[in-house]
């Protein structure tokens, strides 16, 4: 295992963490966007909602979780924690990689819904399963990442079975 330089280190931590901060602050974005969309019933209000919902979901949501993503795995291979060894990096990996492959499902409605916002005026009925949807889905999201960061400051103990034989094998070197 290559173990990566302190400066290094620090900088991709560094990286990792404006990165995830960044995604989780651009998710509450556009969960009051969503909120705003469904709540709202001034049509041009509701628009600007939704057509920003559109923007910032492929220009920031988007590329903040691919980084999150990138720099994770990359401070995961390059320290001791590894990527497989301990449970929390883990099922931080899991989280980030469901919530990446997600949010690209989920931009899809978006951008239809966005659509639909500029091609017409949405009345306060009109559209609601979608329109809940979306605010359901910013609502997940933003859970799912408060998990992920929980999982990061608390960082639970437990190796997973790699990690156990790793130990034993480093162990059992002079």
């Amino acid at each position: 295992m290559t173990v990566m330089t302190t400066g290094l280190r620090k900088l991709m931590l560094t990286a990792h963490v404006v990165f995830s901060v960044g995604w989780l602050g651009a998710v509450a974005s556009f969960l009051a966007l969503s909120l705003a969309g469904l709540l709202n019933s001034d049509p041009q209000l509701v628009r600007a909602a939704y057509l920003g919902m559109d923007l910032l979901g492929w220009s920031v949501i988007l590329p903040l979780s691919l980084a999150s993503l990138i720099t994770g795995t990359v401070q995961a291979l390059g320290t001791v924690w590894g990527l497989f060894r301990h449970y929390w990096v883990l099922i931080k990996l899991v989280i980030t990689a469901l919530a990446t492959a997600f949010l690209l499902l989920h931009l899809q409605a978006v951008t239809e819904m966005a659509r639909i916002a500029s091609a017409s005026e949405l009345s306060p009925g009109e559209m609601m399963g979608m329109r809940t949807q979306l605010l359901v889905d910013a609502g997940a999201a933003l859970l799912v990442l408060l998990v992920a960061t929980v999982l990061s400051v608390y960082k639970p103990r437990g190796l997973t079975r790699y990690g156990r034989a790793r130990a034993t094998d480093g162990a059992s070197r002079p």
